[in-house]
């Protein structure tokens, strides 16, 4: 069997109101608005995106077997698709896909020296990567998680993620997810730390004690706010504080990292095993959270080996990422020894199952470990091309 064909789709899911409520909403901060995409006015982070964007990969076989992947590409899709289509189908055509360490060691290689370690390049390997196990499952007839070390698990937790500015409101809304099942319950938070605890205390007080909280804010905190909100967040009993203060600070993560008793999880903006290597070597956070749509899956569960060494959990970010990078998400999750929860969106589930041939969704805020082959779910390609951005 060899590889005969490799495509990538740039898709843009339009929500229905015009504003998906995971990406943008009227209950956020000031943010500056520029056609397709918006950005933060008053704080120096992400560009997002009004729909739901990503890049799509499909592999071909020469006996017909089609495999799909996703690099994740929450915005500008089409930089992925000229990535893949350029530089990784050279590369690809004619490799049997079974040789799939040795595609994903080439295909890092070949931009390495570069300067090219990770960002958009790195996500284009992915796609490949997920697309090659797709395929992999789908001629063995098996699902992904018995060919990447067996299945530890039957079902995969999810907690799902809510956002808002106003304590009420980020309340209710958390008490709404509460009774469709969930029973975690992320916050995104893009304000002053002691917003973000005044926001986080509502909700403790609207759920209850049962529930598992945690909250994300975004990088928008220096070392010492993110302390202080951390002590703040312990007596509240929230599981951890995730991406405190920015990529770069490694020393400050650390710092945050020793100052706390609960968790600090970081790890979304990594993409391999070298660029982690440090964190995990200063203790530079609790929990690692890599993102399987950024990383792939042989690459994904080599950062979790190493988080394995020093004994960290692995609650793999899915944030922007499609119904592919999901899928992918629980195939990982079910196969990895410390996996400890998965990220989910409930309210944008809908948009990003627009291209599937059945509705892909977890039940009560489980997604079952199933045994049909590959990614287990099936891609509606006239969809796909349907949401295909010209």
């Amino acid at each position: 069997m060899k590889i005969k064909n490799l495509t990538a789709f740039p898709i843009r899911v339009k929500s229905n109101d015009n504003l998906s409520r995971d990406y943008v909403n009227e209950d956020r901060p000031p943010f500056i608005d520029y056609g397709e995409y918006i950005i933060d006015a008053e704080a120096f982070t992400s560009i997002y995106s009004k729909h739901h964007e990503t890049t799509l990969v499909k592999i071909e076989t020469d006996d017909g077997i089609i495999g799909w992947g996703e690099a994740q590409s929450p915005v500008s899709p089409n930089t992925t698709k000229r990535i893949v289509e350029d530089l990784l189908r050279p590369l690809v055509i004619g490799r049997d896909p079974f040789d799939i360490g040795a595609i994903w060691t080439r295909n890092y290689g070949a931009m390495r020296e570069r300067g090219h370690p990770t960002g958009f390049y790195v996500d284009a390997i992915g796609g490949v990567d997920i697309a090659l196990w797709d395929i992999l499952g789908k001629a063995l007839g098996k699902p992904i998680h018995q060919l990447t070390g067996g299945k530890y698990r039957d079902q995969i937790e999810v907690y799902a993620g809510i956002g808002g500015i106003n304590p009420s409101d980020v309340a209710e809304l958390a008490d709404y997810h509460v009774k469709l099942g969930y029973r975690a319950l992320k916050l995104h938070l893009l304000l002053d730390w002691k917003s973000v605890a005044n926001i986080s205390e509502s909700v403790r007080k609207k759920v209850g004690p049962e529930i598992k909280l945690m909250v994300d804010v975004h990088m928008r905190q220096s070392v010492t706010e993110a302390i202080s909100l951390g002590r703040r967040l312990e007596e509240l009993d929230f599981l951890w504080l995730e991406s405190p203060t920015v990529p770069e600070d490694i020393k400050g993560q650390s710092e945050i990292a020793r100052s706390l008793d609960m968790a600090v999880a970081i790890g979304e903006w990594n993409r391999t095993r070298y660029e982690m290597r440090e964190s995990f070597e200063k203790r530079s956070y609790d929990i690692v959270m890599h993102d399987i749509g950024r990383t792939g899956i042989t690459e994904g569960h080599k950062i979790a080996t190493l988080a394995d060494t020093y004994n960290i959990p692995v609650s793999p970010h899915v944030g922007g990422g499609g119904i592919i990078s999901v899928a992918a998400t629980v195939q990982f999750s079910a196969s990895c020894p410390n996996f400890l929860i998965m990220e989910h969106s409930h309210l944008g589930n809908e948009i990003k199952n627009k291209i599937t041939c059945s509705n892909y969704a977890p039940n009560n805020g489980i997604f079952p470990v199933t045994d049909d082959p590959g990614l287990g779910i099936d891609i509606d390609e006239d969809s796909v091309r349907r949401y295909v951005i010209s």
